[in-house]
């Protein structure tokens, strides 16, 4: 790795490199960083009342992602700029910057979350009349669990028993919450850790969590209510991960699995009149369309960025930090105070 004194900051990327491979990084993985943060490096060289990477504000990092804007695919831009954003705010975290200037320019790029001007709208009214004529179990708990939470389809079906901290007296519901939603009642644990293909809890997994950060994300009544009714006739599951959502069809008993909550959702919506065959995601209403309700719905009702951004599981660290902290407090009440009503 190209590094100037590993002990010293007098080249604060190699010294930010030299501890991600310390925590485990692939050589791919620091290269990649490498190859970004050299580029800003020689951006802000040319920058402007820019000295060093000390002296860097956030216009100097929007005017380097307006530069690769045009050059780069914008996923691969997000990349980039996350790669930015994480070198300062480790840089800052262990004092050896004094701010972090991207985290404005990420906040202001997470404007645009599943912002679609031409994507079809539903009120909270027209939502609860679609839920309510969702009769079947697990199909309801399906989409209220989507509605309720703003997870993937993916990070749904990860979810385990244990994930889950939910005090009923209505149903046998005895498992052991895992520690992190110990004092967490009415709680659900989305974590980031599944990945297509590894083995979590002891069973392989068919679909990856994309989420950046864990989350603990709170169950209202509506959610608790559709849980206990979806629990009450859960088939029994062979695995040992004891998945929260199995199959009730073929696959009795299985995970439920990526494409059977898609499939439920297209039939729903296709009922409504929300879904038509090769009408593209700003007609057709999609599990990732429920991300996009809760998104938007939240968001306006709330005006709580941060707090819609950690239950999205994308937050930054520091509001991370907070957050998790004040999570019985701030992020439950203002949560419980402002989800939409849809049963």
């Amino acid at each position: 790795m190209s590094a100037a004194d590993p002990g010293s900051t007098n080249d604060p990327i190699a010294y930010f490199l030299q501890d991600i491979e310390y925590q485990g990084k692939t050589e791919r993985t620091w290269r990649a960083y490498e190859r970004v943060l050299r580029d800003f490096e020689r951006f802000i060289q040319e920058y402007p009342h820019v000295d060093t990477l000390h002296d860097v504000t956030h216009r100097a990092c929007m005017a380097w992602i307006h530069d690769q804007r045009g050059e780069v695919a914008e996923s691969t831009l997000a990349t980039y700029a996350s790669y930015l954003h994480r070198f300062y705010a480790y840089m800052t975290q262990i004092g050896e910057f004094e701010e972090n200037p991207m985290a404005l320019v990420v906040e202001q790029m997470d404007e645009s979350i599943d912002v679609d001007p031409t994507r079809r709208e539903i009120s909270v009214d027209e939502m609860r009349q679609f839920v309510i004529g969702i009769r079947h179990p697990l199909s309801r708990a399906l989409v209220v669990t989507l509605l309720k939470t703003g997870m993937r389809a993916g990070e749904l079906c990860n979810l385990d028993c244990r994930d889950l901290n939910l005090m009923t007296d209505a149903i046998e519901f005895n498992v052991e919450p895992r520690p992190q939603l110990h004092g967490k009642p009415e709680s659900i644990y989305v974590s980031p850790e599944p990945a297509r293909g590894t083995v979590v809890n002891g069973e392989e997994r068919t679909a990856s969590n994309k989420r950046k950060r864990p989350t603990v994300i709170p169950v209202d009544a509506e959610l608790h209510e559709t849980l206990v009714r979806w629990l009450a006739i859960r088939p029994d599951t062979h695995s040992p991960a004891d998945p929260l959502f199995t199959s009730t069809s073929g696959a009795w008993g299985s995970r439920i699995s990526a494409d059977a909550v898609h499939a439920t959702v297209e039939h729903h919506a296709r009922d409504r009149g929300w879904y038509r065959t090769g009408g593209g995601a700003s007609e057709n209403v999609t599990p990732h369309y429920f991300r996009h309700f809760f998104t938007t719905h939240l968001r306006g009702q709330t005006g709580e960025r941060g707090i819609v951004k950690y239950l999205r599981g994308d937050v930054a660290d520091d509001v991370l930090d907070t957050y998790t902290h004040n999570w019985g407090d701030r992020v439950r009440e203002t949560y419980e105070e402002n989800i939409y009503r849809l049963l």
